[in-house]
């Protein structure tokens, strides 16, 4: 993961030297937020990455003298097919459409919303 975390910090300085040289010449605060914010978002994988890194140590991905053989087991847990993302995705739907259509929608959406993204996170707590 250090690799991708490399990666991505140069992606975020980039997006980051961009925006403060964007806004600079073109006084324009929509680009300049949408790359502070492409900034933001690189800057996010970055650190997820160094976190991992950090936590799981090198892989075999990561050292240049590293053989096929050293990348054998088992590669990670991979989750079965879950309800949640679905009731996530229609809790946002609702939540958007409340913005549009009124305070009594948003609440409904925000409260499936909030259960979808509760269900995500805990689905596999006792595993």
């Amino acid at each position: 993961m250090k690799a991708e975390a490399m990666l991505f910090g140069g992606v975020a300085l980039f997006f980051g030297g961009s925006a403060a040289l964007y806004g600079l010449w073109s006084r324009d605060e929509t680009g300049t937020t949408a790359l502070v914010v492409a900034c933001g978002m690189a800057a996010l994988v970055a650190f997820f990455c160094l976190v991992q890194y950090r936590r799981r140590g090198t892989r075999p991905q990561d050292r240049p003298d590293a053989a096929v053989a050293d990348g054998v087991g088992p590669v990670a847990f991979f989750p079965d097919e879950s309800v949640w993302p679905v009731v996530t995705a229609f809790g946002f739907a609702v939540t958007a459409a409340g913005v549009v259509f009124g305070l009594w929608l948003f609440l409904i959406g925000l409260g499936v919303l909030a259960r979808g993204v509760g269900g995500l996170v805990f689905q596999y707590a006792r595993r």
